[in-house]
């Protein structure tokens, strides 16, 4: 691991950022303009990505590709806002939802 290096080499301690950090989230909100609840989350992590938006304030949905598997539907922390088969469903799913909006 070249982390202790790196910080004994900058005399900083290092603040590793990432999925599922809130402030990995939140800073990649900030960078658009959005806000939380503006927001949603499509990843195949139900921990990592779903999980890990849902405490931010975002909403998520799980795909069923990737890192997915059928017990993530029964995760006993983390429950996806919806479940979608692929990206393309993912994407049908908000023009609807957009579409609905604007007509309502």
């Amino acid at each position: 691991d070249a982390l202790p290096i790196l910080e004994y080499a900058c005399d900083i301690e290092a603040e590793v950022v990432g999925k599922p950090s809130r402030m990995f989230f939140l800073s990649a909100l900030a960078d658009m303009g959005v806000e939380p609840h503006q927001a949603l989350m499509i990843g195949d992590d139900i921990v990592n990505d779903v999980g890990g938006a849902q405490q931010c304030g975002m909403r998520a949905l799980q795909v069923r590709t990737g890192k997915y598997r059928p017990c993530d539907e029964k995760h006993r922390d983390v429950t996806a806002d919806g479940y979608v088969n692929n990206l393309a469903e993912a994407v049908d799913i908000i023009l609807q939802q957009i579409n609905q909006g604007q007509s309502g």
